[in-house]
């Protein structure tokens, strides 16, 4: 295999500092960030997203601000937005650092998914009106395996599930791009930053304060008041879930703060069951201590880069 890399990415969970490695990385071998966070995306989220856009400094970065807020992101955009972003970085002799902790997200475009635009097919659709959730799962699972609940959550999902089926059905050579076990998987190396459980923990509950601290609250106010929906904030989950709920009056600042501190607790240990299965899936992950000096950082990644990839 070719040891040299198409990209580098950052991984780890949330609180670790991926943000300010990536920087660090990039400003020492010519890199643009790639951002690998599904909320990062929509403006106006800052403070409870943790974009900390004073880290980057000059160092240019992608997919961060691109959509407003009450909008509703999913994988197949960042997958066209990534691959468009990724191809200017090496278009201008860069290297692109995907840095995030949305694992789907993340593993997705390393493993070199292309999703095509898959139009309503409303002559599908009506063949399928009278079908109920549990009728247009057995038509689903005829189609594929169905490795992932989420396709069919909800009626609506399901319904969109088949009909991209249906797409690939028609397209297969489409549908291989979009199937991890034959899209071209990029040559990458992933750095993951290793934080121990309890200072991560640690880490997580002094961010949370200083993030409240910083007007975390407000800034949600703020989004509501400008015409973005409360049913939008709380459907992101974690931080706007939460203080929308205590805006509307369903939670105490107490009781917000409580179960907020437990959800992202509970986030971070999920984002690191996803990064494990990526090793079990076949990509070699470089753990590396989070807290490790910067010039110690750059020398690991760089003893990595001459390491069989």
């Amino acid at each position: 295999m070719n040891n040299t890399p198409e990209i580098i990415a950052i991984v780890g969970p949330t609180a670790c500092g991926k943000t300010r490695r990536a920087v660090q990385l990039a400003r020492s071998i010519g890199g643009e960030i790639i951002s690998g966070d599904s909320r990062q995306v929509y403006r106006g989220m800052d403070i409870g997203t943790g974009k900390d856009l004073s880290e980057y400094g000059d160092i240019r970065y992608h997919l961060v601000d691109i959509e407003d807020a009450g909008m509703k992101y999913n994988l197949h955009r960042f997958l066209r937005d990534f691959r468009n972003s990724f191809d200017g970085i090496r278009e201008r002799g860069a290297m692109p650092i995907l840095c995030g902790g949305t694992g789907m997200y993340v593993e997705a475009a390393l493993a070199g998914i292309v999703m095509p635009e898959v139009a309503r097919n409303e002559q599908l659709r009506s063949q399928l009106a009278g079908k109920s959730l549990e009728e247009l799962t057995e038509i689903l699972g005829a189609m594929k395996s169905l490795h992932n609940s989420t396709d069919v959550d909800t009626r609506d999902r399901a319904l969109r599930a088949i009909e991209i089926q249906h797409y690939y059905s028609l397209h297969p050579e489409e549908a291989l791009a979009a199937d991890r076990e034959s899209a071209g998987r990029l040559n990458s190396l992933i750095i993951g930053l290793d934080i121990p459980r309890e200072e991560r923990r640690a880490r997580i509950s002094s961010r949370l304060r200083s993030r409240l601290d910083e007007g975390m609250v407000e800034e949600v106010r703020s989004l509501i008041a400008s015409g973005v929906h409360p049913d939008s904030l709380i459907y992101y989950g974690l931080e706007y879930k939460y203080v929308t709920m205590h805006i509307l009056g369903q939670l105490s600042l107490d009781e917000m703060t409580r179960q907020l501190e437990i959800a992202i607790h509970q986030f971070a240990k999920r984002q690191m069951t996803w990064f494990r299965g990526m090793e079990r899936r076949g990509f070699r992950i470089h753990w590396l201590p989070y807290d490790l000096s910067e010039s110690d950082f750059i020398s690991e990644v760089m003893a990595a880069l001459r390491k069989p990839l």
